[in-house]
C-alpha cells in the first residue's frame, strides 16, 4: 500500500473510532438513565410476583428484545420521520431536552410517585401480572410504556439527530445502535435477576441508584436543550446575515 494511502486510511480509521467512542459515551449513559434498569427492576419483581422462575425470565427477555427493536428503530428511522413532518434537528433537540429534564427534575423530586406510576402502567390499572400468558403483557404494558416510553424515543432521536455532516456516520449509528443493544441487555439481566438485584441493593439502594440516574439525566437533558438552543440561534444569525 502507498504510503499515502496507508496515512489516509490510518486517519480516516482513527477519525471513526474517535466518532464510536464520542457517541457510545454520550448514548449509553442518555439511554441507560432514562430507562433506569435497576430502578424498573424493582417494580418488575412486584409485577412478576407469583409466576414460575422460567416465565419471569422469558419475559424479561421478551422485553429486552422489544427494547432494543424499538430503540434502534427510532435511531434509524426517528429522523426520516422528522423531516417527513418538517421538524427540524434544533426544534427536536429543545424539546427533547426539555422532556429529558422535566422527567430527570420529578426524578429527584420524587422518585416514589414516579415508580407508582410505572407500578400502575405495569399492572394494568390495577390488575397484577397473572395473566394467563406472559407473552400478553411483554410489549404491552411491560415494554411500552413501562420499560421504553415516549420520553426514551425522544432521547433516542433527538441522539440520531446529532448525525454528523462528515464520512463518520456510520460509525455514528454503529455506536447509538450498540448503546441500545448494551441497554436492551442491561435491561435483560436487571430483570432476568430482579430479586437478587433487589436483595442486594434493597428498596434503599435502589432509590439511589434511581436519583443518581435522575441526576446523570438532568443533565444530558440541559446538554441537549443547550445545543438546540445554540444551533437555533445560530441559525437566525446566519438568516439575517444572509437576508442583510
Amino acid at each position: 500500500m502507498p504510503p499515502g494511502l496507508h496515512a489516509a486510511v490510518t486517519r480516516d480509521w482513527g477519525h471513526a473510532v474517535t466518532e464510536f467512542s464520542n457517541t457510545f459515551l454520550l448514548a449509553f449513559p442518555a439511554l441507560f438513565s432514562i430507562v433506569n434498569p435497576l430502578g424498573a427492576a424493582l417494580i418488575f419483581t412486584q409485577v412478576t410476583e407469583g409466576r414460575p422462575r422460567s416465565e419471569s425470565r422469558a419475559l424479561a427477555r421478551a422485553v429486552a428484545l422489544y427494547s432494543a427493536s424499538l430503540l434502534i428503530a427510532s435511531i434509524w428511522i426517528g429522523s426520516a420521520i422528522l423531516a417527513f413532518f418538517g421538524i427540524t434537528i434544533d426544534s427536536l433537540r429543545i424539546a427533547g431536552g426539555l422532556v429529558v429534564a422535566v422527567r430527570a427534575w420529578a426524578l429527584l423530586q420524587a422518585p416514589e410517585a414516579a415508580a407508582a406510576r410505572k407500578e400502575q402502567q405495569a399492572l394494568q390499572g390495577g390488575r397484577t401480572a397473572a395473566a394467563p400468558s406472559w407473552t400478553e403483557m411483554a410489549f404491552f404494558p411491560m415494554t411500552m410504556p413501562f420499560t421504553v416510553g415516549p420520553g426514551t424515543i425522544s432521547v433516542a432521536i433527538a441522539l440520531s439527530a446529532a448525525r454528523p455532516t462528515d464520512g463518520d456516520w456510520p460509525a455514528f449509528y454503529v455506536a447509538l445502535s450498540v448503546a441500545a443493544i448494551v441497554v436492551a441487555a442491561t435491561i435483560w439481566l436487571a430483570y432476568a435477576y430482579a430479586e437478587r438485584l433487589m436483595a442486594l441493593l434493597g428498596v434503599t439502594g435502589a432509590r439511589i441508584v434511581s436519583r443518581l440516574a435522575a441526576l446523570i439525566l438532568l443533565c444530558i437533558g440541559v446538554q441537549i436543550l443547550s445545543s438546540g438552543i445554540k444551533g437555533l440561534a445560530l441559525g437566525i444569525v446566519r438568516a439575517a446575515a444572509g437576508s442583510g
